[in-house]
């Protein structure tokens, strides 16, 4: 299966209009923007991208714009992961008939099932298409960490081709890529420690503002000069401290509508940044010499 997903995937944002509804037309935009900025493709209706709160016919037309904008430059790479395994499939199934090229699949959430059953929820999604599966271990949201021995038991299913990790055991890391999967960062702050560790990139958030920089920094990996990515990668710090002013995608909303990017607010139970935080996303913008260069 040949590698079409890329080494900088941005989980794309979802921009609403005033009435809430879904703004197509500014996605489209901002699409094209991260694709000329630095990404190698987008992940859409991730979490960032407030998938919970999205409805199927919501999704679909996302993934449909996704396509139709960048599809021919850039990977697209739905996010069909819930908690039900029907429902995962129904999404895998028209995600695939629409043309995106990877799946992004969570592992269930809030149920809590046992590895078997997470395997076999994997399986179904598998199932219904021939293009990538990325896993998505994150157990900060779902309570469960995937340990080694069942990402190995998925890492068996022939179209599950890498991990996103969200998780900062190196160990761990490491030996995802001995099992001969692809390694994405699932936090913007282990991208250069999981390179050390022969990691393909990251499923990014801070490559909406930071998108040229993060892949300089790969760039600079590849091509030996590991002391100037290193020097990137501390010279991105504001970006970081950025995404923990507020739960994601709060405060990077709030920095692309700072941006003059427009993406519009969040959906219930999500709100908009508070004066103080916005401020605090001001700061960080500055320091990384972004809000200056948008005002002039």
């Amino acid at each position: 299966m040949p590698d079409v997903l890329g080494e900088i995937l941005t989980a794309i944002v979802t921009p609403f209009r005033a009435d809430g509804s879904v703004d197509l037309d500014r996605f489209r935009a901002l699409a094209a923007h991260l694709v000329e900025n630095g990404s190698d493709g987008l992940v859409v209706t991730g979490t960032t991208g407030e998938s919970p709160t999205l409805s199927d016919e919501e999704r679909f037309a996302l993934y449909e714009a996704a396509v139709d904008e960048i599809g021919d430059r850039a990977s697209v790479v739905a996010g069909t992961g819930t908690y039900s395994t029907e429902h995962s499939v129904h999404l895998t199934e028209r995600a695939h008939e629409i043309g995106v090229d990877g799946f992004l699949v969570v592992t269930p959430y809030y149920s809590k099932p046992p590895v078997r059953g997470i395997v076999e929820h994997f399986k179904a999604i598998a199932a219904v298409s021939d293009r990538p599966v990325v896993v998505y271990n994150i157990p900060g949201r779902v309570v469960l960490n995937l340990d080694t021995d069942a990402i190995s038991q998925l890492a068996e299913i022939p179209t599950v081709r890498a991990v996103k990790q969200a998780n900062a055991d190196l160990e761990q890391a490491g030996r995802i890529v001995d099992l001969g999967l692809d390694l994405y960062a699932g936090d913007d702050d282990l991208v250069f420690p999981f390179l050390e560790l022969g990691g393909r990139g990251g499923v990014c958030v801070h490559t909406h503002v930071v998108g040229p920089r993060v892949n300089e920094m790969v760039r600079r990996f590849r091509e030996g000069d590991v002391d100037g990515a290193r020097a990137v990668d501390e010279e991105l710090r504001p970006s970081i401290e950025l995404l923990r002013v507020a739960p994601n995608p709060i405060a990077i909303k709030c920095a692309l509508n700072l941006l003059g990017h427009d993406v519009g607010g969040l959906r219930l139970p999500l709100v908009e940044a508070t004066e103080e935080e916005q401020e605090v996303v001001r700061g960080c913008l500055e320091r990384l010499g972004l809000l200056q260069h948008a005002e002039a």
